[in-house]
């Protein structure tokens, strides 16, 4: 494959293994503006307005210690990604959690945040397609969500790293598609869910230019960026033909029907998400999320992630992954068939 001959090609060269510099080589940073243009129809300057990661849950971390001083509130959406709640605290930072809740779609209600916590906030953690929960939204959620931010003073930390794995025909936003967006928001995407490259640790932060140089700044005390072979595999990804894209996301498509069938079967209550890598359905009655969990791993040796584990609106959910090879996800609904509950 393409991706793997560049970095071969790279590895090989004599002059190709030094630093590499933490702020990525031009061509990189410019087949993620390119990327960018392409996919949302957004312009980024290359030189200030992104900057590659090394994964980018390592940006996720470290923006907390770019943007918190000690006591500032950080917003996190409950149930949320793990890092939205732990990173602050690597700053000491406060974490206010808000509630995502199934009758409204998994959507925040952002007038529930009390005002003096959202005029005390630094920043907000929104992750759409959502992960633990496969929920999207849309552009008028984020205008929404934009407005609350801009009106607080805080800064709208998106992460999207889902947007390219979608099914059914949806194709997933960015809040930098709005109008004055940069001045609000920064987000982060990845390679690792889109293009397969969860090993190889290339991620992207994008949007607003102040928040891009503080986390450029905390990013020169941390790391020394990507091997050069690693970046030269990233430019052969964003820029070279797409419509494999399309190929995997069938496959992945298959699995969620697959999936979502089997379970059905079984009398549990799952719909199919839009996009994502993830199923999230309630245990079934009588058992707690971590209880439904510890069957299923001692009878019939199949991991499904209790809900409580993104937080507490999560308690009494379970989120399954549709990443694995198709036939061990066959092998684990056939086996769940045998479990009584």
């Amino acid at each position: 494959p393409p991706l793997i001959e560049a970095l071969v090609e790279t590895a090989r060269r004599d002059d190709s293994h030094g630093y590499a510099g933490y702020a990525g080589i031009p061509a990189l940073r410019e087949a993620i503006a390119a990327y960018y243009q392409r996919r949302f129809g957004v312009t980024l300057d290359p030189r200030t307005e992104l900057l590659p990661l090394i994964g980018s849950k390592e940006g996720l971390a470290n923006i907390h210690l770019a943007w918190l001083d000690p006591g500032d509130i950080a917003l996190a959406p409950d149930p949320g990604y793990i890092v939205y709640h732990m990173g602050p605290l690597l700053a000491n930072g406060v974490v206010h959690p808000f509630p995502l809740r199934p009758e409204t779609g998994w959507l925040p209600d952002f007038d529930a945040i009390p005002p003096d916590v959202a005029d005390r906030a630094r920043l907000m953690w929104l992750n759409y397609p959502n992960n633990p929960t496969g929920a999207p939204a849309g552009l008028d959620f984020f205008a929404r969500a934009i407005a609350f931010c801009r009106a607080h003073n805080i800064l709208l930390c998106h992460d999207n790293p889902y947007c390219d794995v979608t099914f059914d025909g949806y194709r997933a936003v960015s809040p930098l598609q709005l109008p004055g967006a940069k001045e609000v928001v920064i987000e982060f995407n990845s390679l690792s869910k889109a293009y397969n490259m969860a090993g190889w640790r290339v991620g992207m932060a994008v949007g607003n230019p102040v928040a891009i140089a503080a986390l450029a700044k905390i990013k020169t005390q941390i790391d020394t960026g990507h091997p050069l072979a690693v970046q030269r595999m990233a430019v052969a990804a964003l820029t070279g033909d797409q419509a494999w894209l399309a190929e995997r996301n069938a496959i992945y498509q298959q699995r969620r029907d697959l999936a979502v069938a089997a379970l059905r079967r079984l009398g549990l209550n799952v719909s199919p998400p839009p996009a994502t890598l993830y199923l999230w359905f309630p245990a079934p009655p009588g058992y707690s999320d971590v209880d439904f969990h510890r069957k299923l791993l001692t009878e019939a040796h199949v991991s499904i992630a209790p809900g409580s584990m993104y937080g507490q609106q999560g308690v009494g959910w379970m989120r399954l992954s549709i990443a694995v090879p198709t036939h061990r996800l066959e092998e684990a609904m056939s086996r769940l068939e045998k479990v009584n509950w």
